[in-house]
């Protein structure tokens, strides 16, 4: 007996009674846009993340990767502008210990907005991470401020903002010397910091008059003044992605390490949990 032919016979995968004629068919044109939105981005050069090559860029949205010192590390998207959205991350990365901007490049895809629908940011994701891992896409880089809620959370260790925590010696932009209300040096502090402070409002605050002495001022100088103008129950609390002030004092948070209390700095170890799976916020239309 003839043995030609044999392989053919074994009944098609997808087949629910093992003839041959018939079969499910399934087309993953997802899987083809991240295969192909991969290679286009792959096919691109790295540009160092700085404010001359992202100004270069067109107000278009689209998808982008984010590489630390060659290793590739982010995909994100943005639904409105890639500019807009790349200067977030370098102004977040600039005001973190243990990184420099100098050491982020990226490459980046114009989109069209309809494409937007089909999540080009999750096809790459998928398209990536069945190939291994991307660092920073799980470990809390792309969140935002995570609210009043989430103040006591206790962060894992491979978090971004354990790995990369905020720096208090960066200078505040905007400072000036002389005479001012607290209200307006606090915001003045709220926009001139790379990382979010947060903090709760008083009317006393409008009418308290504040000497800055200098405008060459860090955070933790600025802090440590700011805590000697507010009302004894209010306190200053450094955590470790962002500042946050309320009238709480002396209420501790498990990620804060460094306090400021009626004009003094505190520095405390804050408490971390093993790495592992962290909670990552939903895509914005920011990315």
């Amino acid at each position: 007996m003839s043995t030609k032919g044999v392989g053919r016979m074994a009944p098609v995968v997808g087949s629910d009674d093992g003839t041959q004629y018939h079969k499910d068919f399934t087309l993953s044109i997802t899987k083809a846009l991240g295969d192909q939105l991969a290679a286009a981005l792959d096919g691109l050069d790295r540009a160092p993340l700085t404010e001359p090559n992202i100004a270069r860029l067109k107000e278009k949205p689209g998808v982008y990767q984010l590489y630390l010192n060659g290793e590739f590390v982010y995909v994100g998207k943005a639904d409105k502008s890639l500019p807009a959205r790349l200067r977030n991350h370098l102004g977040k990365i600039s005001g973190r210990r243990n990184i420099s901007p100098g050491e982020m490049a990226f490459s980046c895809l114009y989109v069209a907005e309809d494409f937007s629908a089909l999540a080009p940011e999750q096809l790459l994701i998928t398209h990536h991470k069945g190939m291994g891992d991307i660092p920073w896409n799980n470990n809390g880089f792309g969140n935002k401020d995570p609210g009043r809620q989430r103040d006591s959370t206790v962060l894992k260790r491979n978090h971004f903002d354990v790995v990369f925590p905020i720096d208090l010696d960066r200078p505040v932009e905007g400072v000036s010397p002389g005479e001012t209300t607290l209200d307006e040096l606090l915001e003045t502090i709220k926009a001139g910091l790379p990382y979010n402070f947060r903090y709760g409002k008083s009317a006393d605050f409008k009418a308290r008059s504040v000497h800055v002495p200098s405008a060459a001022m860090t955070a933790d100088e600025v802090f440590q003044l700011v805590s000697a103008e507010i009302p004894a129950k209010w306190q200053v609390a450094a955590l470790m992605g962002y500042v946050i002030m309320y009238d709480d004092s002396p209420t501790d948070y498990k990620s804060a390490w460094r306090y400021y209390r009626t004009g003094q700095r505190i520095n405390v170890v804050p408490e971390a949990e093993p790495a592992g799976a962290i909670e990552v916020d939903p895509p914005t239309a920011g990315g």
